[in-house]
């Protein structure tokens, strides 16, 4: 069977799409630009293909010079597989992502993570000493075990992780995990770690993990000790408790998305986490409330059930465009 190339894209109308990614996801967007966001979608099915493949990559693409984002998106058209054309991307990321953005990081350690899942992905890996690693949509980890520890590095998203036993050493080897604010050391059977834009959350079920805010260089400062049952929220200059607001944090393991008495408004923007593209309500109906369990694997049904239940209208102005409000 003869092998389907990719559609080559237009320089130009990358260029564009590249603009609007970052117009969208680093600016707080007026109406008038999502309007104008929305003519230039519809203007050609180039502009809408361009738009998918930069969705595909991800939080990847946020860093990328435009120029070196145009090779990628066509990279397939030389035989350039996704996962090679991202570790072109983080090399040269380095060089010129960061100042082309004007922030302080560059994609390059989640890009060449060992595991990572795409946009409304779930996926599972179990590492040597049998420990179970469940991946949430765009998530990253590493891992680096030695005779001494056990440590995994959480490059982005989030993280399940049922603790092996160590069989196979005598005395089974302390389990950390590293994130950007600060280091854990789990004496848990099974907890769950998230990147947040207010830091990082850790919950616990059974047994417990203790927190040590920033470097971790001295772990007698600061340290938090998380009990079974327990949510805690921690950033590099220490930790508070985490306020529930109706989420089950788990049931994303289950393939699912569980809440109670939750604000519509979060609800929409825990369930923007697993599709590509703009979701958002109304704020005359964010405070309305959702309860109930919802299928992940089938983010438009989630929303016609939400929107029967709430009388709400939904508005697909394009499927990477989503609008709930309330019905006229």
């Amino acid at each position: 069977m003869s092998k389907v190339e990719p559609q080559a894209l237009d320089p130009a109308v990358v260029d564009q799409a590249i603009h609007w990614q970052v117009c969208l996801r680093f600016n707080q967007a007026d109406e008038q630009t999502r309007r104008t966001f929305e003519h230039w979608l519809q203007q050609r099915p180039e502009h809408v293909l361009a738009w998918q493949r930069l969705e595909a990559l991800g939080d990847e693409f946020a860093g990328i010079p435009a120029q070196l984002a145009r090779h990628t998106l066509n990279g397939t058209n030389h035989g350039m597989r996704r996962r090679e054309s991202l570790k072109l991307l983080g090399l040269l990321a380095t060089v010129g992502g960061a100042a082309w953005l004007g922030r302080d990081y560059t994609p390059l350690p989640a890009m060449l993570a060992q595991q990572s899942s795409s946009t409304g992905e779930q996926r599972s890996f179990q590492l040597d000493d049998g420990s179970l690693v469940q991946l949430n949509s765009d998530s990253a980890v590493d891992s680096d075990f030695d005779a001494q520890r056990r440590l995994i590095i959480l490059r982005r998203g989030e993280i399940i992780v049922n603790v092996g036993t160590d069989e196979n050493r005598a005395q089974p080897r302390p389990f950390w995990v590293q994130t950007r604010d600060g280091v854990m050391r789990a004496q848990s059977p099974r907890f769950l770690a998230r990147e947040r834009d207010d830091g990082t959350l850790l919950a616990v079920q059974g047994g417990a993990v203790t927190v040590f805010p920033g470097s971790g260089q001295t772990l007698a400062d600061g340290s938090s000790s998380v009990q079974a049952s327990d949510q805690l929220l921690f950033t590099s200059s220490g930790a508070r408790e985490f306020r529930d607001n109706g989420l089950d944090l788990w049931s994303w393991s289950d393939g699912v998305i569980s809440a109670r008495n939750m604000r519509l408004g979060d609800f929409i923007v825990e369930l923007s986490r697993y599709r590509p593209g703009v979701l958002r309500c109304a704020e005359a109906v964010a405070g309305r409330r959702v309860s109930g369990t919802f299928q992940l694997a089938d983010n438009d049904q989630v929303l016609a059930l939400v929107a029967q239940s709430l009388h709400l209208r939904v508005d697909y102005r394009t499927r990477f465009w989503v609008t709930l409000s309330a019905t006229s």
